[in-house]
């Protein structure tokens, strides 16, 4: 990405002056609030001088697989020494922790050095396994530092290996435990939209990573795995009453009632006997900034999502509409510790590092004044907290806006650092970062 100056007020005419210095403000205030995540084993999920933890709070204590890689996916542009030494540090805390079988461990805490390979309940921790090797070649193909590539070797193609035992009926798709990724109290189980947009930026990835390897007959494998992955979410995902849309594809319940609808997303999950019409916000970003949906999709997602208001009082919420009791989909778990009520944190909370993407996706799309718009609204988002100003905070409810969750959260900060660069690269770049 080329390198320009921030918001310069050439470029930021449809912004007041104000409304500049706020973005000018934001950029300084989110690269401290990452410093403040900056341990010797890595990127910390908040910051630990900023947060009291009790009971299994303890676990934000940690550097942690997903949120580690996502920072560093996002802070490979700054030219930090420290940041770039904790990207280093996160990658090698985990991989030093992987199980025998190939797992990679949800988080390892910071206080004692002892890995969690599972979250509430014990369930497996998948996503963060799929956002380390994505990080890992992220990093590589940044930096032109292929030496943890070279040294873990070995350990990535066994993280494959065990990622791959989860596809269990060879059709393409992870299968997925409920509260078996980054919504570890919200019901989503089987093929669930973002770990299979997930599985296919991986193994991509990871065909790079082979290539680079020299080993070219299994990178086009690995390639080829990827584009079949693809096919599959595209026609599971998105559904249509087109009957050409699952040529040569055996019809499972799910695809039946699909059939009695058209689509504007990809919905949030779909098993054997049943699926969710719902919209997860966040997978269906993904999926266009890792160029899996088409533009001409993403734009009917993007009418959609603003017709809705998803980024109504701020940008954005996670998922649309929220659970109510009651519901099929309801869960009496969702009211553990109150995290999942209607509009809080994993059933509609506003996160702000979906922000970040919700900035980027429009951009992406070629609405460049409406993402500097989106960008101020998430600027005023972040600058708000519990107990002082910018705290960059970990998630802000559904329809006060108001703050809560940990303060300072690495992602956070990380995913509008990334906003920001992204606002100054040609929207038909077609960069495919996450």
């Amino acid at each position: 990405m080329a390198k320009r100056i921030l918001f310069d007020p050439s470029e930021y005419r449809e912004l007041s002056a104000e409304e500049q210095g706020l973005l000018q403000r934001g950029y300084q205030m989110a690269l401290e609030a990452l410093r403040r995540n900056i341990t010797p084993k890595g990127f910390s999920a908040c910051s630990l001088q900023d947060n009291q933890v009790y009971g299994t709070d303890a676990n934000y204590r940690s550097v942690w697989a997903r949120d580690g890689s996502k920072t560093i996916c996002w802070t490979l542009d700054l030219d930090d020494e420290d940041i770039r030494q904790c990207q280093i540090a996160t990658l090698r805390t985990i991989w030093m922790h992987q199980a025998p079988a190939g797992q990679l461990p949800a988080h390892v805490l910071l206080d004692t050095d002892e890995p969690e390979y599972g979250g509430v309940g014990g369930i497996t921790s998948i996503d963060g396994a799929l956002w380390v090797i994505i990080a890992m070649w992220r990093y590589a193909e940044h930096t032109g530092d292929y030496s943890l590539i070279e040294e873990f070797a070995d350990s990535l193609q066994r993280a494959m290996d065990w990622l791959s035992a989860l596809d269990s009926n060879n059709c393409g798709m992870l299968e997925i435990p409920e509260a078996g990724d980054w919504t570890d109290l919200f019901d989503r189980s089987y093929h669930v939209l973002y770990d299979e947009v997930l599985w296919h930026r991986c193994l991509r990835c990871y065909a790079q990573v082979l290539y680079h390897l020299g080993e070219e007959d299994r990178a086009q494998d690995y390639e080829k795995w990827a584009q079949h992955v693809a096919r599959v979410i595209l026609q599971s995902f998105w559904p249509s009453t087109d009957e050409n849309h699952a040529e040569g594809h055996r019809p499972s319940f799910a695809d039946v009632q699909f059939e009695l609808g058209d689509a504007r997303y990809l919905v949030a999950q779909i098993s054997p006997f049943s699926y969710s019409w719902r919209c997860d916000v966040y997978g269906n970003l993904l999926a266009y900034l890792t160029n899996l949906l088409d533009r001409d999709r993403a734009m009917m997602t993007f009418r959609f999502l603003w017709g809705v208001g998803v980024n109504d009082p701020a940008p954005v919420r996670n998922v649309y509409p929220p659970i109510q009791a009651g519901d099929p989909e309801w869960r009496d778990y969702f009211t553990v510790n109150l995290l999942n009520l209607p509009n809080h944190y994993h059933n509609g909370g506003i996160w702000p590092f979906i922000g970040g993407l919700w900035v980027r996706y429009i951009h992406r799309l070629g609405m460049r004044d409406l993402a500097r718009r989106e960008l101020v609204n998430l600027t005023k988002l972040c600058s708000q907290g519990a107990s002082a100003e910018w705290e960059f905070n970990e998630w802000h409810h559904g329809v006060t806006g108001r703050p809560m969750g940990k303060t300072y959260q690495a992602w956070s900060a990380a995913s509008y650092v990334r906003a920001c660069h992204e606002l100054h690269v040609d929207p038909d770049s077609n960069i495919w970062h996450v």
